[in-house]
């Protein structure tokens, strides 16, 4: 069992590594592909997704491998997580995550701290983070549920999936959202749009946490009918 400190470095130093992985490979994959904006999504998809998944696998044995206050929001209401350590977890996940910020620009010889330039607001990148939010809950709690050991790989793929149907690139996370306004590269935001951003991703909260009460008691009740009937 994972002591409390230990859960709280987990989560900032995942959370660090996430947004060094995203912004570095935003900005790797908009040096190489000279212009052309899919191939540098594609890189920025393949190695957020690809990096997500061995995050969880190595750091959700300690401390569940939140990286996102969406999530640790979301498990506290439904009782898994207490609020207390929620509210450390998401102090950890927001200053881990512009640590990796900057860490990303210190590998690439860029300004430690930049203001974020890139314009992402509007009713469809805001509907895009609720829905992304609302996939990814789902995808970790039903998938728990159904498949444990496959969570890694599952949450993985799905964002690097909601990287192309979404018209926000799938931030899906306050913290990312938040650390990710300091940065003028391919990955960045703009401070002014990060309030529609985490507005919308706590509205996905919301509506997730409908959707996973409405899904998990029907699955529990159908679960327990055969069992009731063969007493």
């Amino acid at each position: 069992m994972s002591t409390r400190p230990q859960r709280l470095f987990a989560e900032w130093l995942g959370t660090a590594t996430l947004l060094t992985i995203i912004v570095g490979s935003g900005h790797m994959g908009e040096m190489l592909a000279q212009g052309n904006a899919a191939i540098a999504l594609l890189a920025n998809s393949l190695a957020t997704g690809l990096g997500l998944w061995v995050l969880i696998e190595l750091f959700a044995p300690i401390s569940g491998a939140h990286f996102n206050p969406a999530v640790s929001l979301a498990f506290a209401w439904r009782g898994e997580l207490s609020r207390q350590d929620a509210a450390m977890y998401i102090l950890m996940q927001i200053t881990g995550a512009v640590c990796g910020v900057v860490l990303a620009h210190l590998m690439f010889d860029l300004a430690p701290i930049q203001i974020g330039i890139k314009l992402r607001t509007g009713t469809g990148q805001w509907l895009s983070e609720a829905v992304a939010t609302v996939g990814l809950l789902l995808t970790i709690v039903l998938g728990l549920r159904a498949r444990p050991r496959a969570v890694p790989v599952m949450v993985g793929a799905y964002i690097a999936s909601a990287y192309w149907f979404t018209a926000s690139t799938a931030f899906a996370n306050p913290a990312v959202t938040v650390a990710r306004s300091l940065t003028a590269t391919f990955a960045g935001i703009r401070p002014q749009d990060i309030p529609g951003f985490v507005a919308a991703q706590l509205t996905g909260v919301a509506i997730a946490l409908v959707l996973l009460r409405l899904l998990t008691t029907e699955s529990a009740t159908l679960a327990a009918t055969p069992d009731q009937r063969g007493r």
